[in-house]
């Protein structure tokens, strides 16, 4: 039985190298759980769309809008509440921050938010983004999901199906229902309960796309040395059956499982729940779920975690893994979503999948990647070493190259090939 992860229901085509652009606005360093050191990366808007800004500063935020909300330390937090909303039938106060038009430097069709931000306890975020055509189309406000680490405020969750002549939204991505997009702008409302602590807005950014109509050819390595990272192996089967509010583990917890070996590489792993192996899954699992969708597999929820845990992350598309080989060998380890049927991935420890998350951890020396698949059964058979043509397809045709970014100060971003614009 194919392994169905939580992004079974996301339709994914393939991304070209040309149209992949992460167009992150910087908001600065979380100043919550961070260890000293990191910088918040990302595009400038002074600067887009070919040049990335390392700064961590208050003036960042005077590109955009801000109503109730103000800067200190290169972070966002409410002040005076520009008022107050109702939610579930609570009242909250908040504050908004909405960043200038944004042109990527090509048209796309889809777009993907990613954030880092700390919600203390009744906190709580809500991102929404706005995308216009060449022709001045504009879409409405459209939501991408209200996010708090915890569930004392609210049940993180995505808004579920919202449709428009210019764009509509499948979960955690927004896609051109007509013309191609030209454009997009980012708002995010931080919420609280009346008189208590604010959220914090680390970061928060965008990777837009555009699909080709054919699978490129597979790609040559970097290098013809192996290598692989210490990356822990843990398998998301010996889960099956743990916490069914959670999705149940075994085929559901593919995510999750995959980015506790990222939090485990980074020893950032929180403490497990329960006693039992590797019970810290569940926590992740409980962590990233999405109560609306019911899985653990929205993109953006997953990275946020993960900066809670103190590591700066978002979510991006890579063209190739000559481009993913450069993250790998930084040391930076990547969370990538694959689908194939059966005969189509030899070596694979399930048959065939229409959506799977599995990490990046290396490569042999003919280049096939070396490859951490949670679908293994037990935590000593979750190493894998496949073809590099028939997983590169996978991953391509599978989910456009998307990928999941967490890495620490320790292991700075890799630099970037002339025209990349993705990180």
């Amino acid at each position: 039985m194919p392994v169905l992860s939580s992004l079974t229901r996301h339709p994914r085509v393939v991304v070209s190298l040309i149209a992949l652009l992460l167009v992150a606005i910087p908001i600065g360093m979380l100043t919550h759980g961070h260890s000293a050191g990191p910088t918040r990366i990302g595009l400038s808007a002074a600067a887009l769309p070919t040049s990335y800004a390392v700064s961590s500063t208050d003036a960042d935020f005077a590109r955009g809008t801000r109503t109730g909300v103000s800067s200190s330390g290169g972070a966002l937090r409410i002040s005076t509440p520009q008022g107050t909303r109702t939610w579930a039938g609570h009242t909250y106060e908040y504050g908004t921050w909405t960043s200038p038009w944004t042109t990527p430097g090509g048209t796309f069709t889809q777009a993907v938010p990613s954030w880092n931000a700390a919600t203390p306890a009744g906190s709580w975020i809500q991102v929404l983004v706005r995308v216009r055509t060449g022709a001045g189309r504009t879409s409405g406000l459209e939501n991408l999901g209200s996010w708090a680490s915890g569930t004392q405020a609210i049940q993180r969750s995505s808004a579920g199906s919202q449709s428009g002549p210019v764009a509509r939204v499948a979960t955690d991505t927004l896609i051109a229902t007509g013309a191609a997009l030209t454009s997009y702008r980012i708002t995010v409302r931080l919420m609280r309960m009346p008189g208590g602590s604010s959220p914090v807005l680390g970061s928060v950014g965008v990777v837009t796309a555009t699909p080709p109509s054919t699978l490129p050819a597979t790609s040559t390595p970097l290098r013809r040395t192996a290598f692989s990272l210490a990356v822990p192996t843990y398998s998301q089967m010996i889960h099956r059956g743990q916490d069914p509010q959670y999705g149940g583990g075994g085929e559901a917890w593919c995510s999750p499982t995959s980015l506790s070996m990222l939090l485990g590489y980074y020893r950032r792993l929180p403490k497990p729940a329960a006693a039992g192996t590797d019970r810290w899954v569940n926590v992740v699992a409980r962590m990233t779920y999405d109560y609306a969708y019911d899985g653990t597999g929205n993109w953006p929820f997953n990275t946020a975690y993960a900066a809670t845990r103190g590591l700066d992350t978002f979510v991006t598309r890579l063209a190739n893994l000559r481009m993913a080989e450069r993250f790998v060998r930084a040391g930076i380890p990547l969370e990538v979503s694959i689908r194939f049927s059966r005969g189509q991935l030899a070596g694979a420890p399930i048959s065939a999948t229409a959506g799977h998350l599995v990490v990046l951890v290396g490569f042999t020396a003919a280049g096939n990647p070396m490859v951490d698949d949670p679908a293994a059964s037990s935590d000593a058979a979750v190493r894998r070493v496949y073809d590099r043509g028939q997983f590169e397809r996978a991953w391509l045709g599978g989910s456009d190259g998307m990928a999941y970014v967490v890495h620490d100060s320790a292991h700075p971003l890799p630099g970037r090939p002339a025209g990349v614009r993705n990180w």
